[in-house]
């Protein structure tokens, strides 16, 4: 066994065409680190809808150029098999450790296999890449980031010509082809040929982020942002001039890109600390909104004041941010009428966006997880997910935008403002309105993948028949498929009660978690009720949590 793993490990030193991978490889060979091998030649990193995703470093279950030239190659295969050859494939990267190897490794590739490639001119927001495949006509789009993964991680993001990221059956032609492509020795791969893109697509992507705001909205509201390290403070503070918001007060700590992400232990606004600078930043200076982006600024953080808060302000949760803009853009004029005029949303996001859509006579949808699918709802007006983010522009970017988004609840607040109020106040309009819709999860970080199985295995074998006193009316093993959703790995719980409630588990597709999706809805007869609605939703959430990680033994 330790003979082949060192065999396996030699062979791939042959090809690695990275210096830095190949000493790190070598230097495992030369300790005798069987377990260490034996952890990197397990298997490959699986290409999935998700794209690629890992831990940076030498072997075929970690990040690195031979694996991304691999993906590569298959997904030209892919492409030119689907009547594509000779077309043009575009690669954005964001600021990660080897994000600008792997985007001019997957360019020369393209090159190589007769597809043409433009490279977009420096790290730039996914949003940025999204945009461009549709505004140049490209075939295919190609992101290399890790999103709001740890600083080890990088990633491998796809796209095909409708600007939307790969679902099945491409995810697996293309996982197909990467298999067929065996040792790269034999893969044309040129110095150059490709094209490096100027400032022009970026320069039509900011006017675009003008449409999502009303000609003549108040522009008003003053922001601190933080770009978590990332690639989005350059594109925010252009497109706030062009708006002409006030400028954005820089976080000045984390405004720069730096793939360590000295800051903050995860680079993940949802994440314990990572808002703890722009915090203090917004009781030094006094805005009406914080806003943060992650490091590829395709999602969107908004945090607003509260006396009752620890430290003043409050992080606004996905959904209540995904509520907030939906009623926005009723409230702008989308209407049924509209050749586009659906609203989207994940079965993981709050169901209050529904209860909005009906009273605007709108069309609605509930997908599956991630923004491959919300984005190809029929009609698509407007889209958005819990876990921060939003598609506010389809027409220009089919897939989640932390800019764009960021700019409209700018608006939304200004408009607010001008009227003596807040986005917290219409936020208790939407609870009067609809029903106080209350939302948690319930998210489990493991070592062992096993774990996370085991837990699922107990809950299809055994699922709870009632959560927090409310009887599970309903226990769906989403693997099956329902009428509406393809199979996917996940359970669906409906609890029926006192009060309505709704639970969703599944495992992460990107990170090692266990993620529970939480929601009660409590009737609110008045504004006076909007306290006590809040406390007892929050004690049946607390159960629920509590009850649901006992049932699944973690």
């Amino acid at each position: 066994m330790a003979q082949d793993l060192i065999a396996q490990a030699r062979a791939w030193l042959a090809e690695d065409p990275d210096a830095e991978t190949r000493d790190e490889l070598a230097r495992i060979i030369e300790a005798g680190d069987t377990a260490e091998l034996g952890a990197r030649f397990a298997g490959t990193l699986q290409f999935g809808t998700a794209g690629l995703r890992g831990e940076l470093g030498a072997g075929p279950m970690r990040m690195n150029r031979v694996v991304v030239v691999r993906a590569a190659a298959g997904l030209a295969a892919y492409l030119k098999a689907q009547g594509h050859a000779g077309g043009l494939v575009v690669i954005g990267y964001d600021a990660r450790h080897k994000s600008a190897d792997f985007a001019r490794d997957t360019a020369a590739v393209m090159t190589g296999a007769g597809l043409r490639a433009a490279l977009l001119p420096r790290p730039l927001p996914t949003p940025v890449l999204a945009f461009a495949i549709r505004h140049l006509g490209a075939v295919a789009g190609v992101e290399v980031t890790a999103s709001h993964n740890p600083p080890r991680d990088n990633g491998y993001k796809v796209y095909l010509g409708d600007g939307s990221q790969i679902v099945p059956p491409a995810d697996a032609g293309i996982a197909a082809e990467i298999e067929a492509v065996g040792s790269i020795h034999h893969l044309p791969r040129p110095e150059s040929g490709w094209e490096t893109l100027g400032d022009e697509v970026l320069e039509a992507y900011l006017e675009r982020t003008d449409a999502v705001l009303s000609p003549h909205s108040p522009r008003t509201a003053r922001v601190v942002h933080t770009a978590l390290h990332g690639v989005g403070k350059d594109v925010v503070l252009a497109a706030w001039e062009r708006a002409g918001f006030p400028a954005p007060v820089l976080v000045d700590e984390q405004a720069e890109p730096d793939p360590d992400f000295p800051t903050v232990a995860f680079p993940n606004p949802e994440e314990p600390g990572a808002m703890d600078l722009a915090f203090a930043k917004a009781r030094e200076v006094g805005p009406d909104l914080v806003v943060a982006n992650d490091p590829d600024a395709d999602r969107c953080a908004v945090a607003v004041p509260d006396d009752t808060a620890d430290g003043g302000w409050r992080m606004l949760r996905g959904d209540e941010v995904g509520a907030l803009l939906g009623a926005h853009l009723v409230h702008k004029g989308v209407s049924a009428k509209d050749a586009n005029s659906t609203f989207a949303t994940s079965i993981v996001s709050s169901s209050l966006l529904g209860r909005i859509a009906a009273a605007a006579g709108l069309g609605y949808e509930e997908t599956l997880t991630g923004f491959k699918w919300i984005s190809r709802a029929e009609g698509l007006r407007y889209g958005y997910e819990e876990a921060l983010g939003y598609c506010v522009d389809p027409d220009g970017v089919r897939d989640k935008d932390g800019i764009t988004a960021a700019l409209l609840v700018a608006e939304l607040a200004s408009e607010l403002k001008a009227q003596g109020r807040t986005l917290t106040d219409l936020l208790d309009d939407l609870a009067v309105a609809h029903g106080l819709h209350a939302t948690d999860q319930l998210s489990v970080r493991v070592e062992d993948l096993d774990v996370i199985a085991e837990a699922m295995r107990r809950l299809r074998e055994k699922p709870p028949a009632a959560l927090a006193g409310l009887r599970v009316v309903s226990a769906e093993d989403l693997s099956k498929g329902t009428e509406s959703l393809p199979p996917t790995d996940g359970l669906r719980y409906h609890l029926e009660g006192e009060y309505d409630a709704r639970v969703i588990v599944r495992p992460s597709g990107t990170e090692p978690k266990l993620k529970c999706y939480l929601e009660v809805v409590v009737p609110v007869g008045g504004p006076s009720e909007l306290s006590a609605a809040r406390a007892r939703a929050a004690e049946v959430l607390a159960a629920v949590k509590r009850d649901l990680a006992e049932a699944a033994g973690i």
